[in-house]
């Protein structure tokens, strides 16, 4: 089984951007699961979300509190909040961030990290604001390439199924954020 955690904020996709990728996951012929864990449901407070797939039912219906891989939606939370807690050794860190793996190596060290310009993706597509970016389907095609637990035909089928609107700039966006991602680096 593969345990995924989201963390972003309110607005940004990652409840979304969990369901999309489970979605992604099932039309690959596996089994998934996805769930959020809400503080303070506003815009702009930290949200976490949960996402498992196996080729097996998945029983287990608890949070996540020991991740294979995490995906961080706003890098600043990296300053703000734990998020390497329970991490698993061998665990991919993809941030979205115009910075390099490397520069996240006093948060990251031991991990697997990558990055991907999903903000700038998300407003090249006119997805959210300038201001307030919505970042998830970028990011998914990061995690799309850097992880290889989905197709890319398949992500772009979860989104058109998930994603109603604006559905043709968010495929173009997780097909850019495939294409650039950074290649997953260990700290």
């Amino acid at each position: 089984m593969i345990e995924i955690r989201f963390h972003g904020r309110g607005g940004q996709g990652s409840v979304v951007a969990s369901r999309i990728l489970a979605t992604s996951i099932f039309l690959d012929g596996k089994y998934s699961q996805s769930f959020p864990a809400f503080g303070v449901e506003r815009r702009g407070a930290p949200v976490t979300a949960f996402l498992r797939a196996d080729d097996k039912p998945i029983r287990i219906r608890t949070e996540i509190y020991e991740p294979d891989h995490i995906v961080i939606l706003d890098s600043l939370l990296v300053d703000q909040v734990p998020l390497a807690d329970g991490l698993k050794k061998e665990g991919i860190v993809i941030i979205n961030s115009n910075k390099k793996p490397g520069e996240f190596s006093d948060k990251f060290k031991g991990f697997h990290v990558a990055t991907v310009p999903a903000g700038k993706i998300a407003i090249k597509y006119h997805l959210g604001s300038s201001q307030s970016p919505i970042v998830n389907t970028a990011i998914l095609g990061a995690v799309a390439k850097v992880l290889g637990i989905v197709s890319m035909e398949s992500l772009i089928e979860g989104i058109k199924t998930d994603v109603p609107a604006h559905t043709e700039n968010n495929a173009a966006a997780a097909k850019e954020a495939y294409e650039t991602v950074s290649e997953a680096v260990k700290l």
